[in-house]
Order: structure tokens, then sequence, then C-alpha cells
């Protein structure tokens, strides 16, 4: 993958630039795909059940409204998530676990973490647009992310 920056150089305002702030926890730090996304708060049913199945080299971006209040994923789902050809996932909201996510092959930016796990009642819904950091992610664009951040296409 070419550096986001570079990207953006060669294609400008074709590409939304996400000026969220995340922090990088998992061990692949560079990572692009097809954007699949869920939105969920505090309850991760609906993205657990996405990680389960072919990521096919996707990447889940997924809306937790910012909220730090309690983990929306931790190092097993990040693993099903890996073990199941996803490429990364972005979390606006907090992960857990996280020097076991340091080691698994999966790119993983979220806005921090928390050691209190998510609700389990299955309230979330997927492949809806979501919005945060100035950017609106559509299910079927790509996104490109690395330690400069994150480009999305336009839909």
């Amino acid at each position: 993958m070419k550096p986001t920056a570079d990207l953006y150089d060669e294609h400008g305002d074709d590409l939304q630039s996400c000026t969220t702030q995340f922090r990088s926890f998992g061990a692949r730090t560079s990572f692009e795909g097809a954007v699949t996304t869920v939105r969920c708060h505090e309850d991760n049913v609906v993205l657990k059940a996405t990680l389960g199945e072919p990521g096919a080299g996707r990447v889940l971006v997924v809306d937790g409204g910012g909220s730090l209040a309690a983990a929306l994923m931790g190092d097993l789902i990040a693993d099903l998530g890996a073990s199941n050809g996803w490429e990364g996932v972005v979390i606006n909201g907090a992960v857990r676990d996280v020097e076991a996510l340091s080691k698994i092959n999966l790119g993983v930016k979220a806005l921090g973490s928390n050691p209190r796990k998510s609700r389990k009642e299955g309230v979330g819904v997927r492949d809806v647009e979501v919005s945060f950091g100035g950017v609106t992610f559509t299910p079927g664009c790509h996104l490109y992310s690395d330690a400069d951040g994150i480009l999305v296409t336009r839909a």
C-alpha cells in the first residue's frame, strides 16, 4: 500500500481525510480494503457477528458513538476477524486487551481502551452509512490507513 500522504498528494480531495486522532492497537500498522460498517453503542454483538464472517480483505468501520465507557472489541474478537481474513477494524470507541491486540495480525484503530466489557443485547445495525471525523463511511468505499491517518474514497 502506498503511504496515505502520497495517496492524498496524488488524489487530493477525491479522498476524504478522517480528522479523528485514532490510536493504533493491532500488529498491522498499515491496512486497506473495502468498507463494511456497523453502528452500535456499548454493545458488540453485531460487531462480533460481522467479524465472524469471511472478511475477504475488507475493513470494518464501527461507529460506537465515541464512547470510551466500554470496549467494543478485545483480543478474542480481533483474533476472530484476523482468522476470517479481515484487514482491519476502525472503532470510533474503545478496545481492550491492548497487549494481546498488538500481537494479532489485524489493523486496529480505536479512540482508546477500557477493560470493561460491552453489553450483549444485540443492539446495532450494519451496512449503513456512518460518519465521524469529517468522513462519511459508505459500505463499499475503499479505506486506506497508516501511521499518518485514514483516507476514504467518496461514494
